[in-house]
């Protein structure tokens, strides 16, 4: 791969949306956050709620100064506020997000990610989190760095496959369950149920789907 190449590769992103919301998931439930989701995943979950994000060709290509700057303009103007940026996708690190992110936070934003660590970790991240999948394995260079440990539970086998992973975060890591949606009736009393047991970790809920917000 040529060093032109590396360069269109990380300045050009296939961006399938981005919108400001509140956070609906983990460490960061409620509070405001502008979300950029990045096309293109080789994961492929079964229950993935954002298919179309699959395809990158399926999403138009945008320079890093037109994110950022649509990005800095979904803010309200007031002081003494920090913005939060939240790169997901897909799976946003098959994309390097060097520049991206250096760029973010040169805007003064905070830079998130959510990721299932399955590729190489790029950028320069204040949080990131990490929701592994069986249908790839995350990298132990992800999972040494994650902020957050947020595992899908869609049957009650999920919890033994948590606890594989809990064992290898560092100890500071927040450790989060969270219902599989279309499950959810059936798996949240059991995620209930092994917290109570097993109080190092807690309830993550998707509540931007109760509320209904993206």
């Amino acid at each position: 791969m040529n060093k032109e190449f590396e360069i269109v590769k990380e300045d050009l992103l296939p961006v399938m949306e981005s919108f400001y919301t509140l956070q609906g998931e983990g460490f960061y439930q409620g509070k405001a956050a502008y979300f950029i989701r990045l096309g293109g995943c080789d994961v492929g979950c079964i229950w993935c709620d954002v298919k179309e994000s699959w395809n990158a060709e399926n999403h138009p290509k945008f320079s890093i100064e037109e994110i950022v700057e649509k990005a800095k303009n979904s803010q309200p103007s007031i002081t003494n506020y920090q913005p939060i940026a939240v790169i997901t996708g897909g799976e946003p690190l098959l994309h390097k997000l060097n520049n991206l992110t250096k760029a973010l936070q040169q805007a003064g934003f905070q830079t998130n990610i959510e990721t299932s660590g399955s590729s190489s970790l790029s950028g320069n991240w204040d949080w990131i989190c990490l929701s592994p999948k069986k249908f790839k394995a995350p990298l132990p260079e992800v999972i040494k760095a994650a902020n957050e440990l947020k595992v899908v539970v869609f049957n009650k086998h999920d919890f033994e496959w948590a606890e594989q992973y809990a064992s290898q975060v560092s100890d500071k890591c927040k450790l989060y369950l969270q219902p599989e949606w279309d499950k959810r009736e059936t798996v949240t009393p059991l995620i209930i149920n092994y917290i109570k047991t097993n109080p190092k970790w807690e309830l993550s809920l998707q509540i931007h789907k109760y509320i209904n917000v993206p």
